[in-house]
């Protein structure tokens, strides 16, 4: 489990950020994100019904990723993840679970899915994101278009623990970094995609 602390915002103008992450961070490559959040039908978490898998309210979302690295070289994963989500003054803090879904020679993962419906899941919200990947002193940054909800930056740092002092330093460094690009506080969007979506659709 690793712990995230990231922060999204608002874009008006993809084009000026973009170039001023190519100047002040490290390009790692081009992407494409599609998400499948499997829902349960009733989640109880108290022990009421143990039959029904507990999951957090947002699911378990299934990615299937694509990227382009910086050299060219084509990558691609499915990947299934749960977070623990925690939200401090528009800061969301993430405990992360996540695994790599392996599926068959064609690209098949019906399978998996298979098993996610046998567990009493189904899939629910679905949500594409493309964009640019980049590096800047231990903040990943990606300037990425969601379908429906426009263009956004989302900065992001990864650790081992979450403790409060790990929170106020990442918040620091997040908040300075967006200051850096010209990105007024005022863009930081406190919602997660997901209800952004709901509440659209």
């Amino acid at each position: 489990m690793v712990t995230e602390i990231e922060l999204k915002a608002h874009i008006r103008d993809s084009g000026t950020i973009k170039l001023l992450l190519s100047k002040k961070a490290d390009y790692l490559g081009s992407f494409e994100k599609n998400d499948t959040y499997w829902l349960s039908a009733e989640i109880d978490c108290q022990g009421k019904n143990p039959r029904v898998p507990c999951l957090p309210h947002s699911g378990l979302r299934v990615r299937s990723e694509r990227r382009v690295n910086c050299d060219g070289k084509e990558e691609s994963a499915t990947l299934a993840t749960f977070k623990i989500k925690e939200l401090r003054d528009g800061i969301e803090i993430n405990n992360e679970h996540e695994f790599e879904v392996h599926p068959s020679k064609n690209h098949d993962i019906s399978d998996f899915e298979e098993f996610l419906t046998r567990l009493g899941l189904k899939p629910g919200l679905t949500k594409r994101k493309h964009g640019w990947a980049f590096s800047y002193e231990g903040i990943n940054a990606e300037l990425l278009e969601v379908d429906g909800l426009g263009w956004f930056i989302e900065l992001e740092i990864i650790k081992d623990n979450n403790r409060e002092e790990t929170f106020t330093e990442g918040k620091k460094k997040l908040l300075d970094f967006l200051d850096s690009l010209g990105i007024e506080r005022e863009a930081i969007e406190s919602r997660f995609y997901s209800e952004m979506l709901t509440a659209k659709f």
